[in-house]
């Protein structure tokens, strides 16, 4: 019984997570790329991470929706995108 409390528990906490960080888009870099173009002045969140293997998370938020990608190189960012480096990103899953 316990097990399934806190099964629920974690369930009601990610539920929390999503509501507050809004609609999380996850795309493959080129669409990421596709997407920044289109933003005027992007303000882009990076975090490079990994334990075993250097990756690089970035969000960027477009049109009420914040898009992510996940990438195991570091993307070129537009000249004009505002840079704000971050600890860690943590997507709910």
């Amino acid at each position: 019984m316990a097990a399934g409390a806190s099964a629920a528990a974690a369930a009601a906490a990610i539920a929390n997570a999503i509501k507050a960080s809004g609609v999380l888009v996850g795309l493959e870099p080129d669409e990421f790329r596709k997407v920044l173009a289109r933003v005027k002045d992007p303000l882009v969140v990076v975090s490079k991470g990994g334990l075993f293997k250097t990756n690089y998370q970035y969000l960027v938020s477009y049109k009420g929706l914040t898009f992510y990608c996940k990438t195991g190189e570091p993307l070129q960012l537009p000249a004009g995108a505002e840079v704000v480096t971050a600890g860690k990103i943590w997507i709910p899953g």
